[in-house]
């Protein structure tokens, strides 16, 4: 894999992830975003604590990204296309499901 495998996921990640590391840093520091998600390892949830991480793979240089980083790059494109294949019906605006999804750095009501 070139780059760690980096320029494999580079552009599924630039699809997938809509936010910058600024939105996504804000939404994160939100009680909407802290009440969604999986918290089976305690107090923050795998998407909140994934979101921490987006934020940092946001503002590194692709240079200095290592396979560890491509891993979670793939990751994070997982689980937005399969959450967005969950859409519910009706305005999503203010549904568990977007948050879920902002967590991941997607924002799905820029589609």
């Amino acid at each position: 894999m070139s780059a760690h495998g980096i320029d494999e996921v580079w552009q599924d990640w630039n699809d997938a992830v809509n936010m910058t590391a600024k939105e996504l840093e804000k939404w994160l520091g939100t009680p909407e975003s802290r009440s969604v998600g999986d918290k089976s390892s305690g107090g923050e949830s795998t998407g909140h604590e994934s979101g921490r991480r987006i934020v940092r793979l946001l503002r590194a240089k692709k240079g200095d990204l290592d396979e560890d980083d491509a891993a979670h790059m793939r990751k994070v494109v997982s689980y937005v296309h399969r959450h967005l294949a969950q859409r519910p019906d009706g305005d999503v605006s203010q549904t568990p499901w977007r948050y879920s999804l902002m967590n991941w750095g997607h924002d799905p009501l820029r589609d």
